[in-house]
Order: structure tokens, then sequence, then C-alpha cells
């Protein structure tokens, strides 16, 4: 089991309030990715449920029962940072066995889970071998097998892939994914990546300045997103905002229209503009463009898109496929 629920949870420093009030369910099995910007007090909130954090006020309960004031050993929950934090005078073995060590576990049994999990991991033929002698994505698989063989009741994981190249990361992500799939744990990721998060999450928890701003699958935030912010955060590329008299227009503060919902003209179109730049990535053709009245908008189209630097352009958003935001931000029905 690993529910976890977080009532009226704060975090202050002083006079800072990094977490003003929180309240969250985490469901048994969920994987839940904590996104936002940096400083955002999401890696605050996982060390809250760790432990390693005291609340300031509120309660923090895993499978029913409180535990605000247990010491993170006895909270049930394993946790995976960004540093790893492996021993490097010991072989792969001896790290995913250590905390079995530490709890006093028979060292044939120690061996043959630490074994079981590195048949998960694709760690076999490492077992031997040092840290200083595996790459970053294997050093990372360590440290993920060490926190299996405790069989906890959630996973932690802060920013684990920020270590990593593009292409490790990219891998990475899909072996979380299905680690996730074949142990059917709870897992709660920090990232401020949000495509980690919506290739990743069960479920996205979009915080900024500690508040959250919206909970659910990474297919409603996206397409319904509560607020401004987390149309501007979620998808990339951004959705394009725009305010002014082309908002008024349709009884908004802002409207929203994401890049690929902007249809591309050479002839006619609700906003004219002059490319500024144009990305070609061979399936897809990311142009940057300098829209009159508006700044910057950024449409997607096609490997086929034919526009280059200074062309003149005239977008168009496709027919209910535009948000609108009243004045406090919040999404307009």
């Amino acid at each position: 089991m690993g529910k976890i629920v977080l009532k009226q949870v704060r975090k202050s420093f002083g006079d800072v309030h990094v977490i003003p009030s929180v309240d969250l369910t985490i469901e048994n099995g969920e994987f839940v990715v904590f996104v936002g910007p940096s400083g955002c007090g999401k890696s605050t909130l996982l060390r809250l449920i760790a432990g390693l954090e005291d609340t300031s006020s509120g309660t923090i309960e895993i499978d029913g029962k409180d535990a605000t004031m247990l010491p993170p050993a006895k909270r049930g929950l394993a946790m995976v940072f960004q540093s790893y934090a492996l021993y490097p005078h010991m072989t792969v073995r001896k790290n995913i066995m250590f905390p079995l060590k530490m709890a006093g576990m028979d060292p044939e049994a120690a061996t043959k889970k630490a074994d079981a999990a590195a048949k998960v991991l694709n760690l076999t033929n490492y077992m031997e071998r040092k840290p200083g002698q595996l790459s970053g994505g294997q050093r990372q698989r360590v440290a993920i097998g060490r926190a299996i063989v405790r069989e906890p009741a959630a996973f932690l994981f802060d920013e684990p892939l920020s270590n990593l190249d593009a292409a490790l990361r990219g891998n990475m992500r899909l072996e979380i994914t299905e680690l996730h799939q074949t142990l059917k744990t709870t897992m709660i990721y920090v990232t401020h990546d949000q495509v980690e998060a919506m290739t990743m999450a069960d479920k996205i928890v979009v915080l900024q300045a500690g508040n959250i701003e919206q909970v659910g699958s990474p297919l409603e935030l996206y397409n319904h997103p509560a607020n401004a912010f987390v149309a501007g955060f979620i998808g990339s590329p951004r959705m394009n905002l725009l305010e002014g008299a082309d908002a008024a227009a349709v009884g908004a503060k802002t409207i929203g229209v994401r890049p690929e919902h902007l249809e591309i003209s050479t002839t006619a179109g609700q906003w004219k503009g002059t490319v500024a730049v144009a990305e070609l990535l061979g399936s897809d053709t990311f142009l940057h463009v300098n829209v009159e009245g508006h700044g910057t908008m950024t449409v997607r189209g096609g490997g086929d898109v034919n526009l280059r630097h200074g062309d003149t352009v005239y977008l168009t958003p496709q027919a209910g496929k535009t948000h609108r935001f009243g004045q406090d931000g919040k999404a307009l029905v």
C-alpha cells in the first residue's frame, strides 16, 4: 500500500512561507509528478513527505496513519536523489544490498533480493563493478535498485535525471515508467521539466510559489488548463498567450492558442506577422513569428512548411481551440 494524504501542510523558514498550505491525496499505485518552475516548492514538498524537513503545521498520512512526526526511516518510503549517493568503494551488488545489511537481513537473503532487483533493472552483468566504472544512467539504476530492495510504500524521486544528457534522460524516462508498470508501487517524482511530467505521470501536480495551481492527468492539464499559468507552463512549445483588443473582443483578459492550433497562410488570416526563426525538425517545423501588436508567437507546422526568416505570414486559430482567461487568470468557460 502507498496512499499518501497531505492535510493543510505548511512550511515556513522564518517569515518566508515556502508552502503556504497544501491539501493533496496521492492514491496507492499512482505515478504523481510535482512540476513547476525553480523555487516553486516542489522539492520542499517532497522532502516534507519524506520526513527530511519538518512541517510547520498540518498532517501527513501514509496508509491511513499519521506520519507527520515520524523520522524518515520509519515512514516506509525510499528516496532517489539526483546525485545517486552511491558508495564508490563498494560494488554494485554491495551498494544495492546496503540498506538490507543495515537492517540486519541475512546475507544470503539480501543477496537474493539484490540480484532480483538487478534483473528488473538490467544490471545483472554489472554487479561486480564499482560506480566509477558505470555510466550515469547505470549509476542511477543502481540507486533505484537500492530503493527497490527496501520494498517501500512509495518511491520519491527528486529530479533524478537532471545530471544526464538528453539521450540518457529519454531512455531513463522510459525505464522508470516501465518500472512503475512492473512494480505498481506509488511513485512521486519531482521535476522542472514539463516534458517529463507529460510523458511519465498518471497525475500531475502543478506548483507555483508553494501553491497547487492544478491537479489532473497530463491530457486534462493540456486540454483544460485551470488558469493562464498552467496554460503557459504545460506544453512544449508553450501556449501562446495574448492580451489586448483581441482578448477583450471575446470577453477575456487573455486568450491562449497552442502552437499546433494555429493555421498558417501567406495570403490572409487573423494576425499578420513576420517569421523571425524557422526551426526545421524533419517531421515538424516550428515558426517563431513576430506578430503585430502581440510580440512573438510560436506555430507548429508539418515538415513540409517552406517558410524562412523574413517571410510574411498570417495566423488564424482553429475553431474551438482558443482558451480564455479572466482578470484573475482563471479559465473562463
